[in-house]
């Protein structure tokens, strides 16, 4: 049986948000379900799908902020939606962290995650619809956000917002007297052990940091890897089709790089990388175009707000940059010293999810560049 059932009260009117909450509700259940499984992998499934949901979760909060800035709500809306969402990810997470201590662990984190996803449609989301529609309407930001908090939800929203806030109060009621107890035997023990937690929680945090920056970086080059340029190519997308913007990407050949491997030898090609990465850095206009590495001598650039003439002005420069390198390149057919093939895509994406689109024309375009002689940029037609 369904944990969280979904219904019409539910939907907030904003096609793309009511479709990750359809996929959060999914999650939830999911996750609720394999709390009450027998089978001996339970932790390890549990583990798994709490990931995805968190990283869900985080997804559709960026999307969310993103859509209200795009449309223009009003800030003080702004502020609070996003401070709900910080607030919730640093609850859920540290419930999850101490589920091992907790008495109902299974009742005390669904019902938390049910009854939030509630709060958050019923709440704060649905007024955000709210005030898009009135925005769309005529009404100012500032109206819009003034009329949400004079008039409030609906009476069946109220209805079905009560019912979840009980089943909250429940959950949370339940967690608090867990937690006092816990706290009558750890009083005399607070005192000494503060000053190490704080000591601990500074190391954390600055070794969550480090790995955070690791699991975005290209170790050898510097730059950010393929997942990360993923990630940032998606919400790109996402952002362009929003605001009907122009979103360019250039895909980057390093031209002969394995005879130039075969010549020089592997530790040559790995200086011959770290060079043509940075000049191909510096050839980028703004602090909001991205670097990546796309796989082995294969670089991408992703150019927001960027059209067609910008993102042919770029590529020039990455060639240009990098054939002036003077790196030697004695096995080229193509130039004396290390030279570069682009293929340029630049478009308004056709929707907000299409950036393999976007990837498959700008690969097209960087196969004719080596078809046609190299150590040139082809603009994908």
């Amino acid at each position: 049986m369904e944990t969280f059932v979904w219904d019409h009260n539910f939907i907030t009117g904003v096609e793309d948000v009511d479709a990750q909450h359809r996929v959060l509700v999914d999650l939830f259940n999911e996750l609720s379900a394999t709390f009450s499984s027998a089978d001996g992998n339970r932790d390890a499934v549990l583990t798994e799908t709490f990931a995805r949901l968190l990283a869900y979760t985080e997804y559709h909060f960026r999307d969310e902020e993103a859509l209200m800035r795009g449309v223009g709500v009003d800030p003080r809306h702004i502020e609070l939606h996003t401070a709900q969402h910080a607030q919730f990810v640093a609850q859920i997470a540290a419930t999850w962290a101490a589920r091992q201590t907790l008495p109902n662990a299974a009742e005390s984190i669904v019902g938390f995650l049910v009854s939030w996803l509630g709060l958050h449609i019923l709440g704060t989301d649905q007024a955000l619809a709210r005030q898009i529609v009135a925005m769309a309407a005529g009404a100012s930001a500032a109206e819009a956000w003034e009329r949400e908090v004079a008039v409030g939800s609906t009476s069946n929203s109220q209805q079905a917002l009560l019912k979840v806030i009980g089943r909250l109060y429940h959950v949370l009621a339940g967690q608090n007297t867990d937690l006092m107890a816990a706290n009558r035997h750890l009083e005399e023990r607070v005192a000494e052990r503060t000053e190490a937690l704080e000591r601990t929680n500074d190391d954390l945090r600055r070794a969550n940091l480090q790995l955070e920056a690791f699991s975005r970086t290209d170790s050898l080059l510097g730059i950010a890897n393929r997942a990360y340029f993923q990630e940032r190519l998606d919400l790109a997308c996402a952002a362009a089709f929003r605001r009907e913007q122009p979103l360019a990407l250039l895909m980057i050949d390093v031209d002969h790089f394995k005879e130039y491997n075969d010549w020089y030898g592997h530790p040559a090609g790995d200086a011959c990388l770290q060079a043509v990465a940075q000049a191909v850095q510096q050839a980028m206009v703004r602090s909001t175009d991205m670097v990546a590495r796309y796989g082995g001598e294969e670089l991408v650039a992703v150019l927001p707000d960027t059209d067609v003439a910008g993102a042919t002005t770029v590529a020039a420069r990455v060639v240009e940059h990098v054939a002036a390198l003077g790196l030697a390149h004695a096995a080229s057919p193509v130039a004396p010293q290390v030279t570069v093939s682009v293929g340029v895509a630049a478009q308004v994406p056709p929707g907000q999810r299409d950036s393999a689109s976007l990837v498959q024309e700008a690969d097209a375009a960087l196969y004719e560049a080596k078809a046609a002689g190299r150590n040139r940029w082809v603009l994908a037609l």
